[in-house]
């Protein structure tokens, strides 16, 4: 296995600090300590019956295909009418993209829109991978630190300063 050649993209990885909390945290826990793992955004209880009986009734139908790309679109559907209903947020089914979570479609769209020496800017607290994932794509982030005294609200003069002819 020490003979297999990696990319240098991939040697470019460093280790998530969400998976370190998690790992630090299960072994607290068999360890004895009261622990409460907030690391990877898992919930505390069980999935619902209705929830398990419906896959459990999807697997029997054989509804076990891979499904489009973008999501099925009686899904994106329910979703543009939740959004309507629950969050007044207008968006049409077509603005909507269903994927299996939120790293894998900001590191799609990163790859996407991103080269190296691009430059992103990234508002401040921020979720854990996004810089993981400017790296892996090979461009810089710059991070632009927000307040609490401004309900970390990104200010526009500093969002303008921070931007330059490698920003994307």
């Amino acid at each position: 296995m020490s003979n297999i050649k990696l990319s240098s993209r991939h040697n470019r990885i460093k280790p998530s600090a969400t998976i370190q909390m998690a790992k630090l945290s299960r072994k607290l826990i068999s360890e004895g300590k009261d622990i409460i793992n907030m690391s990877m955004g898992m919930p505390d209880f069980n999935t619902p019956e209705h929830i398990k009986n419906a896959g459990i009734n999807a697997i029997n139908d054989n509804f076990t295909f891979y499904p489009p790309v973008a999501g099925y679109p009686e899904l994106k559907e329910a979703i543009s009418n939740k959004f309507r209903r629950e969050n007044k947020l207008d968006y049409s089914s077509e603005n909507i993209v269903v994927s299996p979570g939120a790293k894998l479609s900001v590191a799609n769209v990163l790859l996407s829109i991103l080269d190296r020496e691009d430059e992103i800017l990234i508002p401040a607290p921020f979720w854990v991978s996004y810089t993981g994932i400017v790296n892996l794509v090979g461009a810089k982030e710059v991070i632009i630190p927000t307040s609490i005294d401004n309900d970390f609200k990104l200010l526009p003069e500093d969002l303008e300063k921070n931007i330059n002819n490698n920003t994307n």
